[in-house]
Formats: structure tokens, C-alpha cells, sequence
């Protein structure tokens, strides 16, 4: 009887201290979570992209599309370089719109192509973005986008703000802040993004 009263005493200090542990990991789960949530949100509030689609993926539109993303970056480069905010860079590109519009114009009449282009500010979803410093995690982002034709073929991205891509250039060369920089120092960020997206899917954050 002694036995069996202490082999349920047993398995109960087991549950017990099962529970306990269980709690105490939800709650620093939850914790970490909450701050590393919060360090994304401020990513995304702070960073300016800029989207580009081509027209269709043929091989003629994949380059016309490149052509005019230098343009628009030659074009608005030095005026997007001197903006010291998220909100300064978007303004600057809501009221460069008209000039950005004619500038997309011109590029593709100088190619010989008839595609019409818009281009416009708006908020889009990007999937998690790996750079070779720094990821800007998935959600939400303010965007300066610039559509040829049909818009039907794949895009190119970068970043306006904090810093530019450069002219030409072919890859993205942007300047982290330190809420960026803090999301890649940090260990196994590849798991925390996943983990993060999951936990946003799961709430109904950082939606398409």
C-alpha cells in the first residue's frame, strides 16, 4: 500500500513539475516572441522598397524591366539618398510620382516599346528577404511600384529606404539600420523568421 501511495505521490510531483516546466517555457516563449515581434514591426515601419514587374517573363521584358529600374534609380537616386525617414522617403516619392511617371515613359519610348507603365506608392507583402548583412522579415511594406504593361512577368526589388540601390547595379546595396542589423546578429534568425511567421500566421499579423 505504501508502494503504491508513493508511486501515485511520484506521478503526481512528476506531473506537477511537468506543468510548472511547461509554463515556464510558454511564458519566456511568449516573452521572446513579443520582443522580437515588436523589433520586426519596426523594420518594416522603417523601410521604403521599391518594386519593379515586368511585363512578362520573356527574355525581351525580363531586360526592358532592368532598363527602367536604372533609369528610375538614376533618375531619383541623389533625392532618395537625402531623405533622413521612412516617412521623408515616402513622401518624397508620393510627390515625385508625375516625374517618376514621365521618366518610366520616356525609357520605354526610347526602347522602341509601346507597353504602358504605372507607377504609384502603395503597401505590399514580401516574403522574407535574405541580404547578405541583414533580412528584412515578411509583412507589409510601404513600396514605390513601377508596373510595365500587363505586370505579369517577375519582379525585381530593392530597398529606397535606409539607404539606396545603386544604379546599375544589379543587386540590392542598402545600409541597414540597427533594428535590421539586431534581427541578423541574432542566432539561428533563419528559424526565427520561420517561427515569427508562424506565430503572425497564427494571429492574423503581417498579412498578404
Amino acid at each position: 500500500m505504501f508502494a503504491k501511495f508513493h508511486l501515485r505521490l511520484s506521478r503526481r510531483a512528476v506531473l506537477e513539475f511537468s506543468a510548472g516546466l511547461g509554463l515556464f517555457f510558454a511564458v519566456v516563449l511568449t516573452c521572446w516572441m513579443s520582443s522580437f515581434c515588436a523589433l520586426a514591426d519596426e523594420v518594416r515601419a522603417n523601410t521604403l522598397r521599391l518594386h519593379v514587374q515586368a511585363n512578362s517573363d520573356s527574355e525581351a521584358d525580363q531586360a526592358l524591366k532592368l532598363i527602367v529600374r536604372d533609369a528610375v534609380l538614376e533618375e531619383m537616386g541623389p533625392v532618395f539618398a537625402a531623405a533622413e525617414s521612412e516617412a521623408q522617403a515616402a513622401a518624397i516619392a508620393e510627390e515625385s510620382l508625375p516625374q517618376l511617371q514621365a521618366c518610366v515613359e520616356r525609357t520605354l519610348q526610347e526602347q522602341g516599346s509601346g507597353l504602358s507603365a504605372r507607377v504609384y506608392l502603395t503597401e505590399m507583402y514580401f516574403d522574407t528577404t535574405y541580404y547578405e548583412d541583414f533580412t528584412l522579415p515578411a509583412g507589409v511594406y510601404d513600396a514605390l511600384r513601377v508596373e510595365l504593361g500587363a505586370h505579369a512577368g517577375k519582379n525585381w526589388f530593392c530597398v529606397l529606404y535606409p539607404g539606396l540601390c545603386l544604379p546599375a547595379a544589379g543587386e540590392a546595396a542598402v545600409y541597414p539600420t540597427e533594428a535590421q542589423q539586431n534581427l541578423v546578429e541574432a542566432p539561428k534568425v533563419e528559424v526565427r523568421f520561420a517561427a515569427l511567421e508562424w506565430l503572425e500566421h497564427l494571429t492574423g499579423g503581417a498579412k498578404h
